[in-house]
């Protein structure tokens, strides 16, 4: 039998969306055209300033700014180790200190939170490392006194929900289910006053169209935003599996959804898309001018590496033009 000829191997080019592929006559070549979700959008560069070092490294902790301090809670330091305390930053004078103590029966992680300028409202959230299970309680904080205080648990649990306060009320929707891949569509909220609940329990509101955690949730002009996020989608008949095995048998999918709604009409509004999906920036954003700037924040996997893909933009929504703005990072983070 006369034996089979070998060929040269074909190579594959990657092309981005927008991009002309080039022609090799030399090679065989095959080209596999991929979005441009995973490339930096074309923006100019900004100039950034290296501040002072974080006592410990986070991963999935909280953060909100209260004047000129910064309150860093929880977060991992590692797979297996989880923070349960608060470090404040002083934007002032460059330096962290102050640190102090989170209530033992307090999240770890993936923690809904707001502020209305002196008490912080935190809310559900993991409770341990790696993937444990989310905690109902809730809690706030008096950032003058660094007195904390109970409030009224959620109905159920929820990981990463989108957290605000609204016209007196502290609203909590979305997030993930108990079993920390079903996207939730309920949406509560409680009458709350100077860090103290007015009511015992948490009164039902119209459910957002579209659940999932780690989302901006923003309040401009007495509307209510909820912007990107993500959700889990595992192969049929494994949602009582989930586990760090199961990597490669579950997709995330990663949102450029952008939602409002509007307390006239109190109905969900779908607004324009973001330019790319954006994920894990519920504590990423900032409303500066009447605009939202959305810092970072992660993207789908790669396709190639499957790795997860960093988004290296920095953006900016006017809500007087309506125009979108972008810049570049200085290196990407999330």
């Amino acid at each position: 039998m006369g034996r089979a000829s070998v060929g040269k191997p074909k190579s594959t080019k990657f092309v981005l969306l927008g991009e002309k592929p080039i022609q090799d006559k030399k090679d065989s070549v095959s080209q596999r055209v991929l979005s441009a979700t995973y490339a930096d959008l074309p923006a100019p560069e900004l100039e950034w300033e290296k501040m002072a070092t974080a006592p410990v490294p986070r991963l999935d902790g909280a953060a909100i700014q209260i004047k000129n301090l910064l309150y860093v809670f929880a977060g991992y330091g590692t797979i297996d180790y989880v923070h349960s305390h608060v470090d404040i930053y002083n934007f002032t004078d460059n330096t962290w200190g102050g640190r102090f103590d989170m209530p033992k029966e307090m999240a770890h992680s993936h923690l809904g939170m707001a502020t209305d300028g002196r008490y912080i409202y935190v809310v559900t959230g993991q409770y341990g490392p790696q993937c444990r299970g989310p905690t109902a309680h809730n809690f706030v904080l008096d950032t003058e006194t660094k007195q904390w205080r109970d409030i009224p648990p959620l109905p159920v649990p929820r990981y990463a929900p989108a957290t605000q306060l609204w016209k007196g009320r502290l609203h909590v929707m979305g997030g993930s289910k108990e079993n920390r891949y079903t996207p939730g569509l309920e949406h509560w909220s409680l009458a709350v006053k100077d860090g103290k609940a007015l009511e015992k329990e948490w009164r039902n509101e119209i459910p957002i169209p579209r659940g999932g955690p780690h989302r901006a949730c923003v309040v401009v002009d007495d509307r209510l935003y909820v912007i990107g996020g993500q959700e889990v989608i595992l192969w049929p008949n494994l949602g009582h599996l989930f586990s760090s095995a199961l990597e490669g048998m579950r997709k995330i999918v990663v949102y450029d959804d952008v939602y409002m709604l509007d307390d006239d009409e109190m109905k969900w509004k779908v607004l324009p898309p973001m330019p790319k999906p954006d994920s894990h920036i519920e504590f990423a954003w900032k409303i500066v001018n009447n605009s939202i700037v959305i810092v970072g924040g992660t993207t789908d996997k790669h396709p190639i590496t499957k790795k997860m893909t960093l988004v290296g933009e920095v953006l900016q929504f006017n809500f007087d033009t309506l125009v979108l703005v972008l810049y570049h990072l200085a290196f990407q983070i999330l």
